[in-house]
């Protein structure tokens, strides 16, 4: 049995699921509550009211001499007699409508036995039989209870018996039905989740104001509107009268639609401003919306439950309307009841009525025709379900209402629910398809950045890099605040892992702006932001995974002079970059890519004319084809690094204008090429750093201009005499080689100011050295020194001493005499520091103006 606890929370899912609920699924729920009424109301008047009420029907012979009532009335006459027994019978005469019976309230047995006494009293009631005008029976009044009691279950059809009862339960059923898919477990979680975020949807302030500013984006007239709504913030009228413009103001179509640059569509506070609390809440609702529909789009479960039990109303709406529909008629008055107990009645038939017969007969009728009513709606529920296909549900009027046009149309189980929700309000799914666009999570995300990244935060984040240049560096955000654009002193402008980066036309104010860094960042610049950049910008940094990542818009920044492109352009994606991809960088002086090449792409050579520096730093791919190195006659500095060459490449001898190499981190072991060095004239630095060379050909002489030689990190073991005889040597790094002897010939370059041979197996310094008086930077650390010669004191103009990691047991006081040398520039233990004289440590410990320079 249903409790009544469990019925009443069949109700409670009413208000939580209302907007589920269809005109028809409404109207059949009020129909089951008048059913229910109907049963209650049945079964309550069975209850209270009398049952059957039944006559014994006498024997013909009876019936023959029974005289009519011309009175028409009901006459009842009791005529009480006594036997010569002493007994005592009671009789009543009873007519009804002209056809008198009469009843006596006398046992059978006396009755029996009263019939063979002709006494006295016999005479005497014959005499009052005369009298009576009805028809007298042998019953007592508890006989006619046990009649009316027993004929209620024999001669009664149990459908009137029943009535009440099979609509109580009739009714059950089918509000269980009505509700089955909101308890059934594995749709009930969906359901409600579903409700509750549309729910949130529905109310959130995100939803008001994205719709808001789609529309004023699509139409003119809300634009004016919302322009003219400084003076209204409270209200913005959406009416065709309000908002329509004057007769004097011009009509704009959609088409020809611009935006004006006195009336930014910006100014309007009151559709971008959204507080910290809301935005945070819709952010969520996105992500729940996400996570929902993956959950929900991959079944129909929702959708055939629901076909299911409307099936099931339908089809027993068909069984009750036919078996009802016989039985309509078997409620009625009269009723022959036929009990089998003549032996203790004495009579055999009875005629019985049925009180309720009339009222329980207008009740079926009733009844009748609220399932009648029912059956067609649940027929016409059938239809709209099979007409349209509800497995698909597309956004497409809210696309052509909104520039949301990015909502996609959603299938299964999501599409089945947004169809039942628009037949309660087509609001909640245009509401709700805000939060499945990708525009609208943007311009939230964009709304919320620049609530949370205000003008003084990002100031507070603005910093001196080592250039002294004003830099912003911004990392993992949802876009790119408007704030930053009003930082109009900035030089330097960092952009890392922000996907959806747009560059407005306020880039414009910031007038400093020549370095943009844009790290897994492909940044959208609208045509204004661009025609700023494409005059002002002058270095850029483009940091990819894909090649296809660049913005196009890079080839196009005419004055570009700088370009670092940091990702993977290996050979079956430089294709990607068309030949005439650099062809517009006319202007551009250097290029750095760091990348994995085999060859030089040849849309590098397109502004080889123009390059003044070119870096390719290969992440240990192998660079095999170098002939277009020829073409860059311009080239003035050269690097080619970790590009795993064996030997120096032939095509740099044809660049007549390099004036420095760098080949670090290669593979590099002989450099008897160096002779053809001779044709670069202006060569001055040379940098063989970090490779496998074994030895220095004296041929090396040649390089008459040369200035810098970088030979560190290699598998020397001396140095040659042909080395020293470079006159302009100013830098001499040899450091972390196997040098055990440094040659007295160094004394030969006086114009020498770094020298650096840390990391060997030096064990005595020649006295030769200190006779170089220019030198700023000695680097001796790691060797085997014993001991500093005094004349280190020579050097007037060293800064930078290192020392540390020898085997020295004192340092000279002479140090001291080294002007330029503070203890900031002495690299060496504390316990030699600590045992120079007082003076010596006073003289290093003073301070000084001059800054440190090492030349490197």
């Amino acid at each position: 049995m249903f409790t009544l606890a469990e019925v009443a929370s069949l109700n409670d899912i009413q208000p939580t699921y209302r907007i589920l609920k269809p005109w028809w699924d409404v109207f059949m729920d009020y129909l089951a509550v008048v059913m229910l009424m109907v049963a209650i109301f049945a079964g309550t008047m069975q209850l209270t009211k009398d049952q059957v009420v039944c006559l014994p029907v006498l024997q013909s012979t009876v019936n023959s001499k029974a005289q009519p009532s011309t009175s028409g009335k009901a006459d009842f006459t009791t005529v009480e007699t006594t036997t010569g027994q002493g007994e005592e019978a009671s009789m009543r005469t009873v007519s009804f409508g002209g056809a008198p019976t009469v009843t006596a309230d006398v046992p059978l047995s006396r009755a029996t036995s009263s019939q063979y006494q002709p006494t006295e009293s016999g005479q005497e009631l014959k005499k009052e039989q005369k009298d009576s005008s009805g028809r007298k029976t042998n019953l007592d009044f508890q006989q006619y209870v046990f009649i009316n009691q027993m004929c209620y279950h024999l001669a009664l059809p149990w459908y009137s018996k029943y009535f009440p009862y099979l609509v109580l339960i009739h009714t059950i059923i089918l509000i269980v039905s009505s509700n089955f898919w909101f308890k059934y477990p594995k749709t009930c979680s969906k359901i409600e989740h579903f409700v509750s975020i549309l729910g949130k949807c529905f109310e959130s302030p995100w939803t008001t104001k994205a719709l808001s500013e789609t529309a004023c984006e699509d139409s003119e007239e809300n634009k004016q509107r919302l322009t003219g709504a400084q003076s209204l913030p409270k209200y913005v009228s959406t009416s065709s009268d309000e908002g329509s413009p004057s007769a004097s103001t011009p009509m704009i179509t959609k088409s020809g639609f611009k935006f004006s640059a006195d009336k930014p569509l910006i100014e309007v506070p009151s559709v971008t401003i959204l507080d910290k609390k809301d935005g945070e809440q819709a952010k969520a609702l996105f992500e729940k919306v996400r996570k929902f529909r993956a959950h929900v789009e991959d079944s129909d479960l929702i959708y055939k439950l629901y076909v299911g039990q409307t099936v099931i109303k339908t089809v027993k709406f068909i069984f009750i309307l036919c078996y009802t529909a016989n039985f309509v008629n078997t409620i009625s008055f009269e009723h022959i009841c036929n009990p089998k107990v003549e032996h203790l009645i004495g009579y055999t038939q009875f005629e019985c009525t049925h009180n309720m017969a009339y009222m329980l007969k207008k009740l079926l009728i009733s009844y009748i025709s609220l399932i009648c009513v029912y059956g067609f709606i649940c027929l016409y529920t059938l239809f709209w379900l099979f007409r349209i296909p509800l497995k698909e549900y597309s956004f497409e009027k809210v696309r052509e209402e909104s520039s949301f046009s990015d909502i996609p149309d959603v299938k299964n189980d999501f599409a089945f629910l947004l169809h039942m929700v628009d037949q309660y309000d087509q609001l909640y799914s245009k509401r709700f398809g805000v939060f499945l666009s990708e525009v609208s999570e943007n311009k939230l995300r964009e709304i919320s950045l620049n609530h949370e990244w205000t003008f003084e935060k990002l100031r507070q984040h603005v910093s001196r890099n080592a250039q002294d240049k004003q830099e912003l560096h911004l990392f993992m955000l949802s876009g790119v605040p408007d704030a930053v654009f009003d930082l109009t002193d900035l030089d330097v402008l960092k952009l890392e892992l922000i996907p959806e980066a747009k560059i407005p036309a306020k880039i414009s104010q910031m007038t400093n702006l020549q370095e943009l860094h844009l790290c897994h960042c492909p940044a959208k610049v609208e045509q204004t932001a661009f025609s700023f950049l494409r005059d002002h910008l002058r270095c850029l940094h483009v940091k990819f995974t894909d090649v296809a990542e660049i913005p196009a818009w890079v080839y196009l920044l005419k004055n570009l002079r700088e370009l670092y492109l940091i990702g993977n352009l290996n050979s079956e994606n430089n294709k990607m970059i068309g030949l005439e991809s650099l062809r517009e960088l006319r202007h551009l002086k250097i290029l750095h890519v760091k990348s994995n090449l085999t060859k030089i792409p040849p849309n590098i050579t397109d502004v080889a004319p123009h390059l003044t520096k070119l870096v390719i730093h290969n992440d240990g791919t192998k660079l095999v084809v170098l002939n277009s190195l020829k073409k860059m006659t311009n080239v003035a500095e050269l690097e080619l690094q970790n590009c795993e060459l064996e030997r120096i490449p032939h095509a740099i001898f044809s660049l007549s204008n390099l004036q420095e190499l760098d080949l670090k981190s290669n593979s590099i072991r002989t450099i008897e090429e160096i002779i053809s060095f001779q044709h670069l004239k202006r060569l001055t630095c040379l940098k063989l750093w970090h490779n496998k060379i074994v030895n220095i050909p004296s041929s090396i002489t040649h390089i008459k201009n040369l200035e810098s030689l970088y030979l560190s990190n290699n598998k020397l073991e001396s140095l040659p005499a042909a080395v020293f005889s470079l006159q302009k040597l100013r830098c001499l790094d040899v450091s972390y080689n196997s040098i055990a002897l440094i040659p007295v010939e160094i004394g030969l370059l006086q114009n020498l100011q770094h020298f650096h041979i840390t990391g060997n197996k030096v064990d005595i310094l020649p006295k030769q050295l200190f006779k170089c008086v220019k030198l700023r930077t000695l680097s001796l650390g790691q060797n085997c020194i014993t001991s500093i010669p005094d004349k280190v004191s020579q050097l007037l103009q060293l800064t930078h001493l290192e020392l540390k990691g020898n085997c020295l047991d004192r340092l000279p006081a002479t140090l001291g005499q080294c002007q330029l040398l503070r203890k900031s520039g002495l690299v060496v233990e504390d316990h030699l520091f600590d045992a120079l004289p007082p003076e010596v440590k006073e003289v290093l410990n003073q301070d000084t103006s001059i800054p440190f320079a090492n030349g490197i």
